[in-house]
């Protein structure tokens, strides 16, 4: 418990020097949780909703968007939602996994691997409801690109645009914009009914690359390194040919979709995974 009550204590030290981040909107972390809902064993989903509060009414998915409602309370927690880089297209631990004062272990990586260890510790000193609602949010936050964005640009939140016709910038487009049209254009604004279709994706289009998603073979931590790899790597495509003050359109919209719709289908399965591992002793998906 040592590194764990350390990277606490250098969690609240650098709350004040944080840069600004969003996570997902509240559509996209409702839609992660409400996913890995649906693959948790008898035994994790047990164990989850024995810890969720009760204003949740025994649903995952209501506290899936609490962390970035704990903002101001918690200020040690902003640097947690992202891992930004500089730029390369890749995620390097040792490199990017730091807050701006240099602390090291402080970002969505370190803090999925910290939260994951606190709920597999009986003994933990630290609050096991709060430490599943962070957990839950951070895994949905890391699999969104711009969470793994360019340094130097907060992950695209200093380049203003327009989205069609809406005032914006590059990182809320990937945060709400694409999945609120999304939920407009082709679900008669019904999140639950795009919620369904992602879920028919997940068992029939993707169901070759569904194992390979859930599958992680450390034993000592979670792969959430390996998916802010692959989010760093999709955040080079999303800044592609992107201006100051440019204005996006359909061309972008149609090849940035099918990119949010899959990460938040892997969010919601690698969730899924983490908490049965968790609560159950394997990281193995209860079949949908």
């Amino acid at each position: 418990m040592g590194l764990l009550m350390l990277l606490h204590v250098l969690l609240v030290a650098s709350a004040a020097r944080a840069p600004a981040a969003h996570a997902w909107g509240k559509e996209g972390h409702y839609m992660t949780c409400k996913i890995a809902d649906g693959f948790l064993t008898s035994e994790a989903l047990t164990g989850v909703k024995a810890l969720l509060p009760s204003w949740a009414n025994g649903e995952l998915a209501e506290v899936c968007s609490w962390a970035d409602s704990q903002r101001f309370r918690y200020r040690w927690s902003s640097p947690l939602h992202f891992a930004d880089t500089p730029g390369d297209c890749k995620f390097s631990y040792a490199r990017d996994c730091h807050d701006t004062k240099g602390n090291k272990d402080v970002c969505v990586v370190g803090a999925i691997n910290n939260y994951t260890a606190i709920l597999e510790d009986p003994s933990s000193p630290f609050d096991p409801t709060e430490s599943l609602m962070f957990l839950a949010h951070f895994v949905g936050d890391v699999h969104q690109p711009l969470h793994c964005g360019h340094v130097d640009d907060l992950g695209g939140n200093t380049i203003k645009l327009r989205w069609y016709r809406r005032k914006s910038n590059l990182h809320h487009v990937w945060d709400s914009d694409v999945i609120t049209q999304a939920m407009k254009d082709f679900f008669d604004k019904d999140q639950d009914a795009m919620i369904e279709s992602i879920q028919r994706n997940i068992t029939d289009d993707w169901s070759s690359e569904e194992k390979q998603w859930e599958t992680c073979r450390s034993k000592t931590t979670t792969c959430a390194e390996k998916y802010a790899q692959e989010s760093a790597v999709l955040a080079c495509d999303a800044y592609e040919g992107v201006e100051q003050e440019d204005t996006l359109g359909d061309e972008y919209y149609f090849k940035a979709l099918p990119v949010v719709q899959k990460r938040l289908a892997q969010g919601g399965v690698r969730l899924a995974a983490i908490l049965n591992r968790i609560f159950s002793g394997n990281g193995r998906l209860q079949s949908i």
